[in-house]
């Protein structure tokens, strides 16, 4: 059996993904590793931090980012697609570069693809997420964010990425037949300093409306994450080759611990929203954290 790793990546560097931690957490578990490397931004060391892991299972293809499928972020879609394309493994583990796997979790990985290798009615697999958000520390667990979501998939048989590369698909229009499973993504993209928070957003909602597409809700050069107090407390461990990254963390003096919010005529994010509030609160204390017509782009098995 093997099982090939893939991810999709530009401007890492700039924007403060752990790219270089993301390939790391998944090496011990696959035999390759596949780097679709976008065109970063001139100054941008994203290449030579990834060339920096001292690891043979890293192929990296460099790729010009088409800008004509910035809109609804298809470029993402399509630059996930090319690099399952290029997987040789029966199963094929996709992170995006802000996505990290534990090292307690890489038995069970293991164990799961071996046992159903041969199995072909099951298409993949649901990891369970850990949305953490302005600290390492702090997660959650809201109607706003999915709880689970497809990170591995089978090979050859025509899985292509969906819509902004959060899922999958097979011929780009079928529901892929995948198993539960208590395997974690730990999920960094929302931890980062709050003056690169808001330039990090304003590409990304590029990628989504369109190059030069602007939202006023992301002018301001400072993110303000709101009441953290709100969130659920994260007690366990990360995994460890974050251990470097996050002891960069140097903004805990500009984030809000309590439970009120200071900032009052600050746009309220999804999750803060009434009609979020209730959702969750139903789900995670009422229906042990099932979610009511919650993201399902999958059959389960």
């Amino acid at each position: 059996m093997r099982i090939s790793g893939f991810t999709v990546v530009r401007n890492a560097d700039k924007y403060y993904f752990p790219i270089k931690q993301c390939i790391e957490s998944m090496l011990p578990v696959v035999d390759e590793v596949i780097v679709a490397l976008g065109n970063s931004d001139e100054g941008d060391n994203t290449e030579a931090i990834i060339r920096s892991i001292n690891s043979d299972k890293i192929k990296i293809f460099k790729r010009v980012w088409n800008e004509s499928l910035f809109k609804d972020a298809h470029i993402l879609r399509d630059e996930t697609s090319f690099a399952l394309s290029q997987c040789t493994g029966d199963w094929c583990i996709y992170l995006q570069a802000d996505e990290l796997l534990h090292e307690d979790d890489h038995p069970k990985i293991m164990d799961v693809c071996k046992k159903n290798l041969d199995d072909k009615s099951v298409e993949g697999f649901l990891l369970k997420y850990f949305h953490f958000f302005g600290d390492y520390q702090h997660y959650f667990r809201s109607h706003a964010w999915y709880p689970y979501e497809i990170r591995i998939v089978r090979n050859g048989i025509n899985v292509q990425s969906y819509h902004d590369a959060q899922s999958f698909l097979i011929n780009g229009e079928r529901k892929l037949k995948v198993i539960k499973t208590d395997i974690r993504i730990f999920h960094y993209g929302w931890v980062r300093p709050p003056e690169l928070m808001n330039s990090k957003r304003r590409e990304q909602y590029s990628l989504h409306a369109g190059k030069d597409a602007t939202n006023s809700d992301m002018v301001h050069s400072f993110f303000e994450f709101g009441p953290l107090g709100r969130l659920k407390f994260f007690n366990g461990t990360h995994p460890a080759v974050m251990k470097e990254w996050m002891a960069k963390l140097d903004w805990k003096d500009k984030l809000d611990m309590g439970k009120k919010y200071i900032v009052k005529n600050r746009a309220k994010m999804k999750h803060e929203r009434i009609k979020y509030r209730i959702l969750s609160f139903i789900e995670n204390n009422l229906l042990g954290g099932t979610q009511i017509f919650g993201w399902r782009n999958w059959k389960r098995k």
